[in-house]
């Protein structure tokens, strides 16, 4: 994301909320009957929990956390005040799903993400697949600072030609997540790249050169893991290619002035035009793309059999809103051209909106604060001070499930600790970054997991280990603060 579009001032400006009369045993008993009940229902429903159990679960935590609020003198609307402070937070957020969900219809039944997958297979073979779009995603999201951006244009695609070549969405997403919160966590147009030094009290350039020091080591080990990881995959997807790509032209009208599309909105984004805006207009561009070089399709999505008025109008607009499916020759590749639209974000919607409730009532008690002050004692030693805030920072995107409040919560609580080190505020800048920022998307209900699982169409669990930059980055930062190497004072160049 970007830092003048999605960065939430108002939740940087938000006091952080403390409550004496809660103790550290009290704060800790909606996390822990969340945690048991997370477990068991996901034990019974497997990978369906997402599909309302979860959610409902959430707000079963959210209501022992407001029991726990009641019993020490918390009122009922100061918790509401905070739920709906956190839910404002998300409104912007929510939009681009939906648009995000239209975006991907449109750009479907115009021939875009065939046209993507189409040369994709031709360029890319299985072995230098995951590495190639670890790099791709890098690239897009350093020039845009969006991670979330880079899921939902060359994201979507790299996961139908994975498909295609007989790779596991996991292993591509967990390559696609990598590169992009590579981008966006070292890109000066991104959000929380603008986030974490505000809070630290750092300056940005100093920011971004002293996290390479953690963020360059972090992106080599995902590279080379997607080498070996690519040298190694069963080659199963390139026999069948010529098939693949035959199928698909036989459907689709194959142009490469298809891709004008997604390099507008790339342009777009890169001219800090707002996400919203730039995927409103790449989901209506996407449209007329499908009327101009698409027509039998678009004709087809509207179960009519001639152009006219109206069937133009209700292609476009189901692939906009609900469910389609186009057909190929090849049943393999038939999976990759189904959209959901915008309907299709509904339940990582419903996901947001009840974590967004639960994180609101835990803080709105004291009990997130109270939690991080009890880490924080935990540790007397320099390296103890970088550890409780990687800790911090998970625990806020496990429970406040934001990556803003995991990056402003740890932010404001240990400035004053850090200084008191003589460290310098990018210290603890560039720890907020390698373990608030980038953990954020391994989180089923936290907004980053379950917007990019939503997008991508795979779950966290299923891309978790391949994610190798985002859960490898704060073990390096942990490590390097172990070592003591380039840790600076305060006073000194950066």
């Amino acid at each position: 994301m970007k830092s003048e579009d999605i960065i939430p001032s108002e939740v940087a400006d938000q006091p952080i909320i403390t409550n004496k009369e809660l103790n550290i045993w009290e704060a800790l008993i909606p996390i822990i009957v969340l945690i048991i009940l997370l477990s068991y229902n996901i034990f019974i429903y497997g990978d369906s929990s997402l599909d309302g159990s979860n959610q409902f679960i959430l707000l079963v935590g959210a209501a022992v956390a407001a029991i726990v609020g009641f019993r020490n003198k918390v009122n009922y609307n100061q918790m509401i005040e905070e739920v709906s402070q956190n839910l404002k937070s998300t409104s912007e957020p929510i939009l681009i799903l939906l648009m995000v969900g239209a975006l991907a219809g449109t750009w479907l039944i115009s021939g875009i993400i065939p046209g993507m997958i189409y040369y994709g297979l031709k360029l890319l073979s299985p072995t230098i697949f995951l590495a190639a779009s670890l790099i791709i995603c890098s690239l897009i999201s350093l020039a845009t600072g969006s991670s979330w951006s880079t899921s939902a244009t060359v994201g979507i695609a790299l996961i139908g030609i994975g498909n295609s070549l007989g790779i596991s969405p996991g292993m591509t997403a967990g390559a696609i997540l990598s590169g992009a919160y590579f981008g966006d966590k070292i890109s000066p147009l991104s959000d929380t790249t603008n986030l974490a030094p505000a809070m630290a009290g750092a300056q940005l350039f100093d920011h971004i050169k002293y996290m390479l020091i953690t963020t360059t080591p972090s992106i080599l080990i995902a590279f080379v893991f997607f080498i070996i990881m690519g040298m190694n995959l069963p080659h199963s997807g390139q026999a069948d290619i010529h098939d693949k790509l035959d199928a698909i032209s036989q459907v689709f009208n194959i142009s490469p002035w298809l891709f004008l599309v997604p390099a507008i909105v790339i342009f777009l984004i890169i001219k800090k035009t707002k996400p919203l805006i730039a995927l409103l207009t790449g989901a209506i561009l996407g449209g007329v793309a499908a009327l101009i070089a698409q027509p039998d399709i678009v004709i087809k999505v509207a179960g009519g059999t001639i152009l006219t008025g109206e069937t133009a109008y209700k292609g476009v607009m189901n692939a906009l809103t609900t469910n389609i499916a186009i057909e190929t020759s090849n049943v393999e590749i038939n999976d990759l051209f189904t959209a959901s639209g915008m309907k299709g974000m509904l339940n990582t919607i419903w996901l947001i909106i009840c974590a967004m409730v639960f994180g609101g009532v835990m803080d709105a008690i004291g009990a997130l604060s109270r939690i991080s002050e009890a880490i924080l004692k935990l540790f007397k030693s320099v390296f103890g001070l970088f550890a409780s805030t990687v800790m911090s920072c998970i625990f806020m995107n496990t429970t406040a499930s934001d990556q803003y409040l995991a990056i402003v919560i740890p932010g404001k609580m240990y400035k004053k600790a850090f200084e008191a080190k003589g460290l310098h505020p990018v210290n603890l800048s560039r720890t907020l970054e390698d373990s608030g920022t980038v953990t954020s998307v391994l989180v089923p209900w936290n907004t980053c997991g379950a917007y990019n699982s939503g997008v991508l169409g795979v779950a966290t669990g299923d891309y978790f280990a391949y994610a190798i930059f985002n859960w490898i980055s704060p073990i390096v930062s942990l490590t390097v603060a172990g070592l003591g190497y380039k840790i600076k004072k305060l006073g000194e160049k950066i």
